[in-house]
């Protein structure tokens, strides 16, 4: 069994193979899910910020307002693939700031009680095509990278936790531990191998020295994909009466239809039909208190991203910390309170990061199970080698 949780390892992985990581792939993609809207401009709260990024493979892929043709500025009826050219030619890089009036109708404009960041502040935001700006390598290393770490762990949550600690704050730990591993994940996953080639590929090596070779960091990535995919599952009445609207009414309703098959799919519900039960915690006298510290520890965690250097790690960051945010307040609380005699209000771009970040912990979970059970041998293959380990994709 994932510890902390209701369901076992193998139904994890063979669920996550069959059922989950196929729609959630195909899901990221569609117009709905794949603009986020984030501010990227900010100053650190905590620290000068001094880092340094050594590729161009840090920065964010934005199309500035005078690439948008003028149709596009009107509201968006679909765009055909020669009706624009940006970034790399590809008509859907272009970041569409109109979607502001037109996909948000319907949608509120409220801050979450677990996050530090004012998304109502649109006049500082901008539109970032996901898919354009993958999660990967980017060359961020050194103190500057390991400052945001440290700072996670050491000022918001302890890095080691120990028995005496609860279980609240041990959950806190687990799943920002289980994010960490996850992020890893997809940096050895998508690795600049050669960069004379531009050659990108796995990097098993990585992939063994910070995550496989501890197995706290696997089951606590487990535990973070469990808590954010009961978090979607008990919001399925919530997100299955959403407005998927970005004026693409066939796109729109292929989007509805994924959701449904990710909320309601019957081999999910009998195999893990409560992937974590959030009901045994804050169950102490002193809960209230409890779940104010730690929503504050966690606004805290989600300021730091602010303080990341490079570009495209703070807008994963800033995404995937917004995710396990809305994770948090759907499972726990509105405003600290719980809501169960209130209904559940999102705002669009925290369903969007929900649903992102569920898909990088699929994808992560997926790469595990699928190089962790021979990468031993392979890591024994490469130490007795003096070729250079090359894995492309």
């Amino acid at each position: 069994m994932v510890e902390d949780c209701c369901c076992d390892y193998e139904t994890v992985d063979a669920i996550n193979e069959e059922v989950l990581h196929p729609i959630l792939q195909e899901l990221v993609t569609l117009p709905f899910f794949r603009y986020f809207k984030v501010k990227l401009w900010c100053d650190c709260p905590f620290w000068p910020d001094d880092g340094m990024c050594r590729l161009r493979d840090c920065s964010v892929c934005e199309c500035p307002e005078n690439e948008f043709p003028e149709p596009f500025k009107k509201p968006y009826s679909g765009l055909s693939p020669d009706s624009m050219i940006c970034q790399e030619g590809k008509p859907q890089a272009t970041v569409d700031r109109t979607l502001d009036a037109k996909v948000f109708k319907g949608w509120i404009e409220t801050d979450n009680p677990w996050t530090y960041d004012d998304e109502t502040d649109n006049a500082e935001m901008t539109y970032v095509n996901l898919q354009l700006n993958p999660e990967r390598y980017t060359g961020y290393t050194g103190d500057s990278a390991r400052r945001i770490w440290d700072s996670v762990y050491k000022e918001n949550c302890p890095k080691y936790p120990s028995e005496e600690m609860c279980q609240e704050k041990k959950a806190l730990y687990k799943l920002i531990s289980g994010l960490h591993s996850s992020i890893s994940v997809h940096i050895a996953y998508d690795y600049l191998l050669d960069e004379s080639a531009n050659l990108w590929g796995h990097n098993l090596p990585l992939l063994y020295d910070r995550v496989l070779k501890y197995p706290e960091r696997v089951q606590n990535l487990y535990f973070t994909y469990l808590f954010v995919l009961r978090a979607v599952t008990k919001a399925a009445d919530y997100l299955e009466q959403a407005e998927y609207n970005t004026g693409n009414p066939e796109e729109d309703l292929k989007t509805q239809s994924l959701v449904k098959q990710l909320l309601y799919n019957p081999k999910l519900r009998s195999a893990c039909p409560l992937p974590f039960d959030e009901a045994k915690l804050w169950q102490g006298e002193n809960g209230p208190e409890l779940k104010q510290e730690i929503q504050k520890q966690f606004r805290n965690i989600s300021a730091i991203m602010d303080c990341v250097g490079c570009e495209k790690c703070r807008l994963w960051g800033k995404l995937q910390v917004l995710g396990l945010g809305t994770a948090l307040k759907i499972l726990f609380s509105v405003d600290g309170e719980n809501h169960l005699n209130q209904s559940l209000q999102l705002q669009r771009n925290e369903v969007i990061a929900l649903v992102n970040l569920l898909n990088r912990l699929s994808e992560s979970v997926n790469f595990v199970h699928e190089k962790g059970p021979s990468i031993e041998d392979v890591i024994k293959q490469q130490s007795s080698s003096t070729v250079k380990p090359v894995f492309p994709i």
